[in-house]
């Protein structure tokens, strides 16, 4: 199954038969005090060299987020996405829990992007899906409700389902909805990961969706957290992963995701492995 997103000017597949699709996670204000201080002010200067730093770094689209307590959201969530898209033609993923923002933000975006993110709420379902098919736009859907997040994976796939199921009703087709299995931290519950991985073997053994998560929350709250993003992300991949919002400017992160493309056969021949190792050995050469 294919995930189509676009920009104006480029396309990205997100697939299990194509090379993992990086979505760089920087710009979004959670954690960053500054970066919302900055955006609310209306300086996005940084917005724009998150932007050009991720996509040089390997990043193939980014989430744009721009939920902050002292901001305008909707405002600042258009002019960050006209921001990003002045200097990159990566797709973006739009990240928001404000309907009015999702709705500025989609009205203003050129070409068809990834909407970060509905859950199975009925609510919430019946107030983003209209919009997804209004824009031509993909979902991500996360697979909690309004239940909470259960640590049964045959809870969680039942829930994604639902979503799938919603969105058909809507006229949306399953490929434009990525589900998102959950990824908590391994700090909090050391079965947390397990679950996830189980939860994915069931989406992709029965729905055959695309897969997406936030991976680094997978290794929240732990010291050196770069090796376990990357060790979650190599396993994810076998069973069925196609999509994460990480860091792709983290080495590690990114030498594993390429890694695994290759030994899954979704880098042929290794084309992506060696050209990224000539253009690390030219930009070396030259220093």
């Amino acid at each position: 199954m294919e995930t189509i997103l676009q920009s104006k000017t480029k396309t990205i597949v997100i697939s299990p038969e194509h090379p993992f699709v990086m979505i760089g996670e920087r710009i979004n204000p959670t954690g960053r005090k500054k970066l919302g201080a900055e955006m609310a002010a209306g300086d996005f200067s940084r917005v724009r060299r998150d932007a050009e730093t991720q996509v040089a770094a390997g990043a193939q689209m980014l989430d744009v987020n721009a939920g902050f307590p002292m901001g305008d959201e909707p405002t600042m969530l258009v002019t960050a996405i006209k921001t990003v898209q002045q200097v990159t033609d990566a797709p973006l993923s739009i990240d928001s829990s404000v309907v009015e923002a999702l709705e500025a933000a989609l009205a203003a975006y050129e070409g068809k992007p990834l909407v970060n993110s509905v859950t199975g709420e009925d609510e919430r379902l019946e107030k983003i899906l209209p919009l997804i098919k209004k824009y031509n736009a993909a979902v991500i859907g996360m697979a909690n409700d309004e239940t909470g997040i259960s640590m049964d994976p045959e809870i969680r796939a039942a829930i994604a389902e639902k979503i799938v199921r919603r969105a058909q009703d809507h006229g949306i087709p399953p490929a434009d909805i990525i589900i998102d299995p959950l990824a908590l931290t391994v700090a909090a519950d050391p079965t947390a990961a397990r679950v996830t991985l189980q939860t994915m073997r069931i989406i992709h053994e029965h729905l055959g969706v695309n897969m997406s998560c936030g991976a680094g929350n997978i290794s929240f709250g732990l010291p050196e957290r770069p090796p376990i993003t990357a060790a979650f992300l190599t396993m994810a991949m076998t069973h069925g992963l196609t999509c994460a919002i990480t860091d792709a400017t983290n080495e590690m992160i990114r030498y594993a995701v390429r890694a695994s493309d290759v030994l899954l056969g979704h880098d042929e021949y290794a084309v992506n492995w060696i050209s990224e190792f000539r253009q690390k050995k030219a930009e070396g050469s030259k220093q």
